[in-house]
């Protein structure tokens, strides 16, 4: 085997341009599908970034109105729902994929919030102690909230960025007081977000479902919703997931779950908010264009693989005598047929690998010219390489058995 590689380098070296002509059609096709799976792979990686977030796997499960967000209209909570119990909330810490588990109230655009001559129309949650852990949140200063506010109804509050550029000008938020709805709330702490990434907002969809919050976020304790907003109001849930890829299961599970005590008839159901399967479907799409693409480039593999066979026809000519004074000598047609078929295995997995960088290179010159996500795929590369030099032993077949076909007197004859 090695000594038919060899040979079959030497052959391939000899007639350099002319192997590489052959190769052409296979470093084309080649290239074209690694450049393709390479750009919708990154493609398909920034959907799900750009739905799913900053990628810190939480899940919102959110109570809802024939499958649009319930609107509270001031009169306690809805037949048949009620605040999440310690039991509810146990049973959905069990649920396999769960790291973390809070419970919260929300206005994703408030009113009454007032610091001095400023008004506030960011959202404002009533959160639990867990809250901050679970949605990736830090204190960058002041403090947090804690078990001694809520059991008190301590009326503190945290602020973010943008809350304290935009409610406060940019000056130090810490010990001032805001007004919500003619409640005094004192300011303790200011808050970030651990991952800085942020979706990326193509649409007025995706600006309601992303930068509702843009003017800024106020935080108090859970325990002091009713102070504000006076009347029982459903909780949301907020589930953190192990990893992106649960999300889907965790959130319905979860809604499963708070959903148990509701009536099947009820209009008003918890529905979790499946950004992973919103990306799962445009995903979908993507790799159906991706598919039909495969198979255009896919042609030109076929056309290279002709190529092959043909060039290796001509090469069976030009050696005849060679091939007649193998045999002569006692060569047999297994050996004849294994070089053949050798050499042509060789020229397209040599073809493959230039096709495979080529693709590379082409993949990351879209990235950088036209500012295209691409992610390198390593299984399709190997399985690219792979797949055209079994291209060089299918096509390569026809001219490998005419040559140990060959008559060894008439071989040595033939001019």
């Amino acid at each position: 085997m090695l000594e038919n590689i060899a040979v079959s380098f030497s052959s391939i070296w000899s007639h350099k341009l002319r192997s590489l002509l052959t190769m052409l059609g296979i470093i084309i096709g080649i290239a074209s599908i690694i450049t393709i799976v390479s750009t919708i792979r990154g493609t398909n990686e920034q959907i799900k970034e750009n739905i799913v977030g900053a990628g810190n796997n939480v899940v919102n499960i959110r109570l809802t109105h024939s499958g649009a967000d319930y609107e509270f209209d001031y009169e306690g909570n809805p037949e048949g729902v009620s605040t999440v119990s310690d039991d509810l909330r146990s049973q959905i810490e069990g649920v396999r994929g769960v790291e973390g588990v809070s419970l919260y109230h929300a206005r994703t655009y408030s009113d009454g919030i007032y610091y001095k001559n400023n008004l506030f129309s960011g959202a404002i949650y009533g959160i639990d102690d867990s809250y901050l852990d679970v949605c990736d949140y830090r204190v960058i200063a002041g403090r947090g909230l804690t078990a001694h506010d809520q059991s008190s109804f301590k009326k503190v509050a945290l602020v973010d960025a943008d809350t304290a550029l935009t409610l406060f000008t940019g000056d130090n938020p810490i010990g001032k007081t805001i007004e919500i709805k003619g409640e005094p709330f004192a300011v303790v702490g200011l808050v970030e977000k651990q991952s800085k990434k942020e979706p990326a907002i193509n649409s007025l969809y995706e600006y309601d479902m992303y930068a509702g919050s843009s003017s800024g976020e106020i935080f108090i304790p859970k325990s002091c919703w009713q102070i504000v907003y006076t009347y029982d109001e459903p909780e949301s849930v907020a589930v953190r997931a192990s990893s992106a890829d649960n999300m889907t299961t965790v959130g319905k599970d979860t809604a499963d779950i708070l959903n148990a005590g509701i009536s099947s008839d009820s209009k008003v159901k918890y529905e979790a908010q499946d950004l992973l399967e919103q990306a799962a479907n445009m995903q979908t799409i993507a790799n159906s264009a991706r598919n039909q693409l495969i198979w255009i480039a896919g042609i030109s593999l076929l056309v290279g693989g002709i190529g092959v066979m043909n060039i290796m026809m001509v090469s069976v000519t030009e050696r005849t005598k060679e091939i007649g004074l193998k045999k002569a000598i006692g060569a047999r047609r297994g050996t004849i047929l294994r070089q053949f078929l050798t050499e042509a295995a060789v020229l397209c997995g040599i073809g493959g690998a230039l096709g495979v960088a080529a693709g590379i290179g082409l993949a990351a010159l879209l990235s950088a010219v036209m500012d295209m996500p691409t992610a390198i795929s390593v299984p399709a590369c190997i399985i690219s390489v792979v797949f055209s030099t079994l291209i060089g032993i299918v096509f390569g077949l026809m001219p490998a058995i005419k040559a140990s076909k060959l008559n060894p007197i008439e071989a040595l004859n033939r001019e």
